[in-house]
């Protein structure tokens, strides 16, 4: 028997939220019940956990405790607002259904003023949503007809975009956000937020006024994780990077909630992309060594990931992040045709899962 414990009762499409931020898709557009996972002979816990014991494989979920031959934890990250001073008053979170929501509402109603992008960490899940938000903002307000009333500013915490795929992509990704009209900041750490007078205030001693705030969250390891002594000093969970086991027998992690260092310094980007790619290593393993059918499998670092650049187009950063002594990575240029490839994918992932 399979069991999938989650806190929701749907599965959203996260790449999406983008899309859903600038009125491209409504929410039953990118979210589908997990109830649907039943069809597959999986049984569904619609559960928040609340422990883990490693040493035992038991879950804690929703008052009932699950004990597994195996337990996958796949439990995310815990957005974190609160950890800025003013931020979740002052802005609209870019990670969730209601912040996307929010910011669609904020947008058909903003006619001039200066809007700000602002990552209020230099390690976040998705790295380069921040800076397609910025780029699919400026494309909605240029099809209203408002684009030249509107200043746009991208705060970045980081040195540079996606700074995992090196400098050439960094640098490639940043003239693209700048070509678009849009006024870039990297190295700029916010420390609190006023939302009275709508001020960002930075660890540099420099401010930044706003009228309209788009943010990504600091985030954490989730809470059951670290009380369950499977996280290390940072809260992550540290896997064998080929396997995703963890050091307990039978305890596996994949997405999220991992910490898989690179020989550049840099942890590997916490994506959906690496996320799918573990689940299927795990699931062949544990196939393999229970069953004998079809064979080990070994996670290689590679992935891939679209870089929405408004106007209709994308481009596509892919490669192996495993690389040595720095990943190879390349971002092939901004077309049509990379655009309607992420669609096909949104459509074909909500399809072939539920």
């Amino acid at each position: 028997m399979v069991v999938v414990i989650d806190r929701d009762s749907y599965h959203l499409f996260q790449p999406s939220l983008l899309w859903l931020a600038v009125g491209s898709r409504q929410l039953h557009q990118i979210r589908r019940p997990l109830d649907r996972l039943r069809r597959k002979g999986i049984d569904v816990v619609t559960a928040e956990v609340t422990g883990i014991d490693p040493v035992t494989r038991t879950v804690t979920a929703g008052g009932q405790t699950l004990t597994g031959d195996a337990v996958i934890v796949a439990l995310g990250v815990e957005l974190a607002p609160d950890a800025i001073p003013g931020l979740a008053a002052a802005g609209h979170n870019l990670y969730s259904v209601d912040g996307a929501s929010a910011i669609k509402a904020s947008l058909d109603s903003f006619r001039s003023g200066r809007i700000v992008v602002l990552t209020a960490t230099a390690a976040y899940k998705c790295p380069a949503a921040p800076y397609e938000a910025a780029m699919l903002i400026a494309d909605a307000l240029r099809r209203r007809g408002v684009r030249q009333a509107v200043q746009i500013d991208l705060y970045a915490a980081e040195p540079g975009p996606m700074g995992v795929t090196g400098p050439q992509v960094s640098a490639a990704v940043r003239q693209v956000v700048e070509s678009k009209g849009i006024t870039y900041h990297p190295e700029h750490q916010v420390v609190s937020v006023d939302p009275s007078a709508r001020r960002l205030v930075f660890a540099n001693g420099t401010n930044a006024d706003f009228d309209l705030l788009v943010y990504v969250p600091q985030r954490r390891a989730p809470a059951a994780v670290r009380n369950a002594g499977l996280g290390n000093e940072t809260g992550w969970i540290p896997v064998d990077r080929t396997t995703f086991e963890t050091k307990f027998p039978g305890v596996f992690a994949i997405g999220d909630v991992t910490t898989v260092p690179l020989t550049m310094g840099k942890p590997l980007p916490k994506a959906g992309v690496f996320a799918h790619a573990q689940a299927e290593v795990v699931s062949a393993n544990i196939t393999n060594a229970w069953t004998g059918q079809g064979r080990r499998r070994l996670f290689d670092g590679n992935g891939q990931c679209f870089l929405e650049t408004g106007d209709g187009s994308a481009g596509l950063g892919e490669g192996n992040f495993y690389g040595e002594p720095t990943p190879q990575v390349r971002l092939r240029r901004p077309s049509r045709w990379w655009h309607w490839a992420k669609v096909l994918f949104e459509k074909r992932w909500l399809y072939q899962w539920l």
